[in-house]
């Protein structure tokens, strides 16, 4: 007599602990939630506004039912939702779950706890920058040379039909405008101004847009505007764009899959987004040196979250930098609406 659970036995298992993970509605709320980005405990209490234990147990159905995963970010535990293995038996239930939740409009109160706490990381995202600026370009090159995922990101840009290609055009020509977002110091702004007629660059640290502001004057960049705000808040205050760059920010920001649906919103039909950020590391010091929230992505999330805004990917290079880092380069596009679908749109 086997010791084991045949095959069959196991998948019912995996089966009937899905079904209760998922047969709760307050589990489902938490799921809808994680679709926006990884959550601690305590977060989700406030998020849900209920207590730790309660979360934590309903937490723990959740990962028993393969609906989320642990992991750790710094010191810090962080849910997520947990993607599907392409030979769970669940797969196809849980995919079908979660785009489901997904097209469903989160409850009032809860979308306003989330935007509270994902203000309260903002603000301490403020606050870092505001303490470290002088160390901060110092702490980066420890981890990646700017030169060089800048090349590759421009490479990717010159390559995305922005209208009219890029190898199309005349020499010294510039069209269109782009939004770089946290452009820190500037570094990346005279490429954008050489290829775009207007660059605006966004970014909520005002210590940080004066040294990007030395840099524009001094290199006699009249084609770009620096803009105080939040992103993706100050984004309704900004024009359309044919280009949105995120370079080596988006493990700073507070929600990056929001992030990543603002800029789709942002963009013109045919637009691209360009994004360079750490793949998945394990290195710790860079929460506490250089204000990393996230300590990278896999490819598949940037992949997953671009994909639920609209965007399609275009090309991915990967680079190995520094004491062990590597960056992924990633170019998105936004397809552009069938005419009867914008028209519908712009009635609605």
């Amino acid at each position: 007599m086997s010791l084991h659970p045949a095959p069959q036995e196991q998948d019912l298992d995996s089966l009937a602990a899905f079904l209760k993970a998922a047969g709760d509605p307050l589990r489902l709320e938490v799921l809808q939630v994680l679709g926006q980005n990884s959550f601690g405990v305590l977060e989700l209490c406030e998020i849900m506004a209920i207590k730790q234990s309660g979360m934590s147990h309903h937490l723990k159905v959740l990962a028993q039912g393969g609906l989320v995963e642990r992991r750790r970010e710094g010191n810090s535990i962080f849910y997520r939702r947990r993607l599907p293995p392409s030979d769970a038996a669940t797969g196809p239930l849980q995919s079908a779950l979660f785009e489901r939740l997904d097209a469903t409009p989160a409850d009032p109160v809860t979308r306003q706890r989330l935007a509270g706490v994902q203000a309260q990381r903002a603000a301490r995202s403020r606050a870092f920058f505001a303490r470290h600026a002088d160390d901060l370009a110092r702490h980066q090159d420890l981890i990646a040379e700017h030169d060089q995922y800048a090349e590759q990101a421009c490479e990717l840009l010159d390559r995305a039909a922005l209208g009219r290609a890029a190898n199309n055009r005349e020499p010294g020509e510039r069209r269109g405008i782009a939004l770089e977002i946290g452009p820190g110091e500037g570094r990346f702004l005279a490429p954008l101004a050489s290829r775009f007629e207007r660059v605006l660059a966004l970014d909520n640290a005002e210590v940080m847009l004066a040294r990007a502001r030395e840099r524009v004057t001094g290199q006699g960049l009249d084609n770009v505007e620096l803009v105080l705000g939040e992103w993706p808040e100050h984004g309704a205050l900004l024009p359309r764009v044919d280009a949105v760059v995120v370079n080596m920010v988006l493990h700073h920001l507070p929600s990056p899959s929001a992030a990543l649906e603002a800029a789709a919103r942002q963009l013109n039909d045919g637009g691209v987004l360009v994004i360079t950020d750490l793949c998945r590391h394990n290195q710790r010091w860079a929460v506490d040196a250089c204000g990393d929230f996230w300590l990278g992505f896999e490819e598949a999330d940037l992949v997953s979250w671009a994909g639920r805004a609209g965007l399609v990917l275009r090309e991915s290079l990967f680079l190995a930098m520094r004491n062990g880092f590597q960056v992924q380069v990633r170019s998105f596009q936004r397809v552009t609406a069938h005419p009867s679908k914008r028209e519908q749109s712009g009635n609605e």
